[in-house]
């Protein structure tokens, strides 16, 4: 039995995209049967489509690699059954819920927007995407089974290196580790009290019938929801910071707040709508303004922290704790900074923030960067100093530098390997039936038919 290439492990992560949903259906019909499960015409022009759009332009046509990882999809799923592992409503209704949560942030957690885009409430997707969640769990509680305790020792991650081209090795560009320890200014009391100023201003103004949609898109410090008069999107009870849901659910429908303080500014907030834990809300925020003399300040309090560090007075490790912004991504990895495209503490220089890489720039490894400015998601500004921990020159990948990377590729390679010789092993006694003219249009899937 051949396994193509581009299976490798998942495959198994199905296509549990909400977007293939949105989709128009095509006319209907099984085009193949494996053991007790079923694969329809439409699941695999839908999952042809959906790697198109995402892949663009490509050579090869995905369709019948995307037909034999279907198979293997409900092969697994079939197989798992039959062994009788087992799923807790529990774990299904708790991956449900963060996968729609995450679907929602893309509406703005505004469920007509879901409803309009996807044709049906957020409780009828719930249910017509439980059963295939279900499925994808049985087909990972499996997969692990099978290859979970796969380990390499470092003799197989030489002999995996040994085995690739010399004109195949990989080429690394340049690649940083960096640890910081971020400062925000303090507002003084004066701005403190301007903002509030501005603030009553605006909610009398509000109060006296003018529109608060209008006032928020040209007042607000929010330019996110300015846009949209300030309008929030549903928002689900423990998604907002605690001072703002404090008072926006003991708020009644279209009524106006106070003044409400939090880490992020002043705001009035009205309440539009709530079900249930969710509420939809509109706001208007007013930011204390941050004064040059403020940013003084903080730069001198966080070159005073440089100075105690670089004589030695306390590791930068002790300084994070001590004096870094708790807030700060940061912070919980003692000041390590992780890269989001990754999940590891290594960047390539191209993909640091424009701020850190001017600020490493001409330093060596071990020392330690001046404090320099960097403005923040929310707008706000922050002061830092940053730690180059190590660094490497652009090269061709080798054991000495790149052992983990190394070691991960021959994992992975171990487990494929695995994972086909116990699909080779088990598909063999599995009952698949396969349409003719599907089995025309990809003749190599014709060795997964044991019998029609």
């Amino acid at each position: 039995m051949k396994v193509s290439k581009f299976i490798f492990l998942f495959l198994l992560v199905f296509q549990f995209s909400f977007n293939l949903y949105a989709q128009s259906k095509t006319i209907d019909k099984i085009i193949a049967k494996v053991g007790g499960e079923i694969i329809l015409y439409s699941d695999w022009q839908e999952q042809i489509s959906f790697m198109k759009n995402k892949q663009g332009a490509s050579l090869d046509d995905p369709s019948c690699s995307i037909l034999e990882n279907l198979l293997i999809q409900k092969f697994m799923i079939n197989r798992a059954k039959v062994d009788s592992i087992e799923i807790k409503d529990e774990e299904i209704e708790q991956q449900l819920n963060a996968r729609l949560e995450q679907i929602l942030a893309y509406f703005n957690n505004d469920f007509q927007k879901f409803e309009e885009y996807y044709g049906q409430s957020v409780a009828d997707t719930r249910e017509r995407f439980k059963e295939d969640l279900k499925n994808q769990l049985l087909a990972e509680r499996l997969q692990n089974k099978i290859i979970g305790e796969i380990r390499v020792t470092p003799e197989e991650t030489q002999a995996f290196f040994d085995r690739i081209p010399k004109d195949s090795i990989p080429y690394f560009n340049s690649e940083v580790e960096i640890s910081e320890i971020v400062y925000k200014p303090k507002i003084n009391a004066a701005q403190k009290k301007a903002a509030k100023e501005k603030l009553e201003k605006i909610l009398m103004r509000i109060r006296n019938g003018e529109d608060f949609g209008k006032i928020a898109s040209l007042v607000s410090d929010d330019v996110g929801s300015a846009k949209n008069g300030g309008a929030l999107g549903w928002m689900k009870r423990g998604s907002l910071v605690p001072e703002f849901e404090a008072v926006a659910y003991n708020l009644e429908k279209d009524s106006i707040s106070g003044i409400v303080e939090s880490e992020y500014g002043l705001h009035i907030i009205q309440l539009l709508e709530r079900r249930g834990n969710s509420i939809l809300s509109r706001h208007i925020l007013i930011k204390p303004k941050v004064e040059t003399e403020d940013l003084k300040l903080a730069e001198h309090y966080l070159d005073s922290i440089r100075n105690l560090i670089i004589k030695d007075s306390i590791p930068f490790e002790t300084a994070v704790r001590y004096f870094s912004d708790k807030k700060a991504e940061s912070f919980n990895n003692g000041g390590q900074l992780l890269n989001p495209k990754t999940g590891t503490a290594t960047f390539e220089t191209g993909d640091l923030d424009p701020d850190v890489f001017f600020a490493i720039d001409g330093l060596k490894v071990l020392d330690i960067s001046k404090p320099f400015v960097s403005t923040d998601l929310d707008g706000s500004k922050s002061y830092r100093i940053v730690k180059l921990l190590s660094k490497t020159a652009p090269h061709k990948a080798n054991l000495k530098q790149d052992y983990a990377k190394i070691q991960s590729a021959a994992k992975d390679f171990k487990k494929n390997m695995k994972f086909q010789e116990w699909l080779g092993n088990n598909v063999p006694k599995a009952y698949i039936e396969i349409d003719p003219s599907i089995k025309a249009l990809c003749p190599e899937v014709g060795s997964w038919i044991l019998s029609e």
